[in-house]
């Protein structure tokens, strides 16, 4: 389990760029033509961690934990036997926010700008390595854990818009609307077309609903009405 030392901004990041450099070259500790990892070490934050391939599937959950090359957490088998299943040669685990932290609550309650910037840098960079990316929104509910959450979402299909990426998730839509995480999912689940953007829309015309909701209710109470 990984349980934040404190907040991103009390520690000192890796730019993409250099750490995508670093984890380039040669490691003693993992086989870098088959993993892709950035950071190349284990630290308080993760941008990629995957595998290489022609045909790789992107997969964007909210945020890493533990796993790292050859110590995949259960999650991110789930991820590799579905990529698998679904005809791609390889899978590339990206998150909306890069900070560790194994149980959502504790993520930080306050969006770090510079950490959400370069993590936009590696999904850009993930994009680049497809002709027509393919992506799986896999956030499961968790995306609301956090405010700044669907923002992260929203530029990150703005990203994708950009090279025409192809959006999926896996199985149909949770009853809230988000898709499925992917932990407990079959193995032979199939992809769905995802309409990422229109899918942003809906949640926040429903997280706005839901938010007028006691504000109505408070109305009708007798004690507010007028006499």
């Amino acid at each position: 389990m990984h349980i934040p030392s404190g907040t991103t901004t009390a520690v000192e990041l890796e730019l993409f760029a250099p750490a995508l450099e670093a984890a380039l070259r040669p490691s003693p500790d993992y086989d870098t033509t088959h993993w892709l990892y950035v950071p190349n070490t284990y630290s308080e934050y993760r941008y990629i961690l995957g595998t290489r391939g022609k045909k790789p599937l992107i997969c964007i959950g909210i945020n890493p934990s533990t796993a790292a090359p050859g110590a995949l957490d259960p999650t991110l088998q789930s991820v590799e036997r579905i990529a698998l299943a679904n005809g791609y040669d390889s899978f590339l685990m990206f998150n909306v926010y890069a900070q560790r932290a194994t149980r959502p609550d504790d993520m930080e309650p306050e969006l770090n700008p510079l950490l959400h910037e370069e993590n936009k840098k590696a999904f850009a960079y993930l994009l680049s390595l497809s002709e027509t990316p393919a992506v799986w929104a896999a956030w499961g509910n968790i995306i609301e854990k956090r405010d700044y959450l669907p923002d992260c979402v929203q530029e990150l299909v703005t990203l994708g818009q950009q090279v025409n990426a192809r959006w999926f998730t896996a199985g149909p839509l949770l009853k809230s609307g988000h898709p499925h995480h992917p932990l407990y999912l079959r193995r032979d689940t199939q992809l769905i077309p995802f309409d990422a953007d229109a899918n942003y829309i809906s949640q926040q015309q429903r997280i706005a609903e839901k938010a007028a909701a006691p504000r109505r209710s408070q109305k009708k109470t007798p004690e507010n009405q007028s006499q």
